[in-house]
Parts: structure tokens; sequence; C-alpha cells
């Protein structure tokens, strides 16, 4: 893939090195290279940003920047894609075992009782999460999904926050991208100052609280009144690692969403349509993405009627010919062309 560094070249289409940078480009600019060009810089034929001419093999001729963005997109799709999944049969395992009424406790070598804990009803939770942030010194990483969050939700931990940046503590937060129209978040984010860095994402994992890399807190039934307080090391290790990675994909809040290279095709929009690509329903799409089903369907009408699609079927295939369903091989370079037709087509609801 166009991502993925080689042996040779420790890097990946996303950050070419300095000669590749220069060559690649100009081949774009000229519309070839001659072969001789690229010997110092063999990454670009390894990263397939570069091929041989059909009409003349002393040359050599660019893959599109079009393509080069697809393949970007369709592995940092896959790879959160993959975080998301493995987070899920996790919390899913933990929850079988909470049921069961097991307790695991921590080995000899651990400190502070069990290494996963069951806390069942919102005083107990409240009053672990009071005692991790007492504790706490140094970070605090946390995931918030669904959609914008409301006064309540911020206020509820406010004082936690408070208490935290007064000691010197770091809070990272990712937050879904609907969260941004939420001026609750805007308010808080004011409040805290520097003590808080938030960035967002189409879609995030599951409610998760780190305190120092040491403890986490996950949501262990679907109502929220039942928690898992975790502190066993291998856990916690897995859980910053699924972090970072969601950390390095998202976008600050203070950067604008990255626009979808698709006339009339916003980037909420665009995430809709990779999910209904996908097979998934409206209401799964809504939850995912932190919206109502309602503002989810109106999206889906709009994507129709701007692609031209009579029917919900119609609709999968113009979203693949357009590439917005994460697996196509270029980007168009042009806006979607509609025929008068497709105009007069009543849209899918």
């Amino acid at each position: 893939m166009a991502g993925h560094a080689t042996d040779e070249h420790p890097h990946g289409a996303d950050r070419l090195c300095g000669p590749g940078d220069r060559v690649y480009s100009r081949a774009v600019r000229r519309g070839r290279v001659p072969r001789t060009d690229a010997e110092p810089v063999p990454c670009l034929l390894e990263l397939a940003l570069l091929h041989p001419d059909p009409d003349d093999m002393a040359w050599l001729v660019p893959t599109a920047p079009q393509e080069v963005m697809t393949r970007l997109l369709r592995g940092v799709y896959d790879e959160v894609s993959e975080s998301h999944r493995r987070v899920g049969s996790a919390v899913a395992a933990f929850e079988w075992y909470a049921g069961l009424g097991r307790r695991i406790q921590a080995s000899a070598s651990l400190e502070g009782g069990a290494a996963i804990r069951v806390l069942d009803g919102l005083s107990r939770i409240q009053a672990a999460m009071d005692d991790a942030t007492e504790a706490c010194t140094n970070e605090v990483l946390t995931v918030q999904p669904g959609g914008i969050r409301r006064e309540p939700e911020l206020t509820e931990g406010l004082h936690r926050a408070v208490a935290l940046r007064s000691r010197g503590v770091r809070m990272r937060d990712l937050y879904t991208h609907v969260a941004r129209h939420g001026q609750g978040l805007l308010n808080y984010l004011e409040l805290m100052g520097d003590a808080v860095e938030a960035r967002t994402l189409d879609e995030v994992v599951d409610r998760l609280i780190l305190f120092d890399r040491t403890v986490a807190f996950i949501p262990a039934n679907a109502d929220h009144t039942m928690a898992l307080e975790l502190r066993h090391p291998a856990l916690i290790d897995y859980f910053v690692t699924v972090f970072d990675r969601l950390w390095r994909l998202a976008i600050p809040v203070a950067a604008p969403l990255p626009d979808t290279g698709i006339e009339g095709i916003s980037h909420r929009e665009q995430s809709i349509a990779a999910l209904l690509a996908d097979g998934h329903q409206d209401a799964v799409i809504a939850e995912r993405l932190g919206i109502s089903v309602r503002t989810c369907r109106a999206h889906i009408a709009r994507l129709s009627e701007t692609l031209g699609a009579a029917s919900r079927t119609q609709l999968g295939v113009r979203i693949a010919q357009v590439g917005l369903d994460g697996a196509s091989a270029r980007l168009p370079d042009v806006p979607v062309q509609l025929t008068p037709a497709d105009r007069e087509s009543p849209t899918a609801r």
C-alpha cells in the first residue's frame, strides 16, 4: 500500500524523503521523468508512486495524486476500523466475565487490590474516579463517544478536571467530529486552557478514562450504570496503544475538518457513505457518528440527491463509483456529473 514503509526507505507515501519529494513533484508537473532520475530514490518505485511508461520504458510516469490520496485514506480507515474491532472484542469479553460474577485477583506483585474490579452503581463509579483523580499526578487520557456534549455531562466531572489542572496534570480528550458543534465543549476547553488538548474523529471507541497510565475505567453495561476499573499492566498498555493511535489520526478541535474533494459532499456525508457501503443500518450509523437517526437520514437523502440515486441500492453503486466507500481505486478528478434523468429522480429515504 502507498502508505507503507520499506526496509531500505523507512517512510511511506505520507512522508516522502526530500529527494523523493522533488522527483515525484517533477514527474507530476511534467507528466514523466527519465528512469535515471529515479535511481537515487528507489522508494518511489517501491511505493508505486512511479511506474514505467508503457510507450517508452526509459521513462517513468507518476501515479495520480488523487489515487495516492485514496490509498492513504483507505489505510487510515482500515487501521481505525481494526482498532475499533479489537477494543469491542475486549469490552465484550469483560462484560461476559462480569456477568458471571467472577473476580480476577491481581498477582502478588500488584498493589491496590484486584486487577479488574466491577463497580456496580453510579455512586461507586464516581467514588472510584474521585480516588483515581486524587492520586493522579501526571496525565489523563479520555475517549468521549456520542455527539454534542450536554451541559450536565460536562459539569458532572468538572470538579475533577479543575482539581487536576491545579496540580499541573495534562489532559488529552478524544471526541467525535459532531461534538465540535456544541458550545458547552468549547466553553469547557476555554475554561481549562492549556491543561486540556482535544481532538476529534468521525467515530471513536466506547468511553475510556486513563489516569497516569496505571488505572483505566470503561463501561460494563449498555446504560453505563456499571463500570470496570482496570489495573492490569497488559490491559493498560493495550488501551494506551489504542488511544495513541486514535490520537495520531484525530484532528485538533481548533483545526478545520478536511475537505472531501467532491463538490456537494460534506465531511460528515463522506463518513456516512463509507458506513453505508459497509452495510450498516441508519440507527447504527447514527450511533457511531454521534448524531440522531433523523439527522442521519437527512444526510442520506442529501447524498442520494447529490449523487442522483433513485434507490438505496443505486446509492450504494454511486458511492462506490465516486470513491466514497473507502475502497475505491481513486477519487474523481472533477465534481460528480449527474444526468438530467438523475436530477429528476426521487430522493432515496
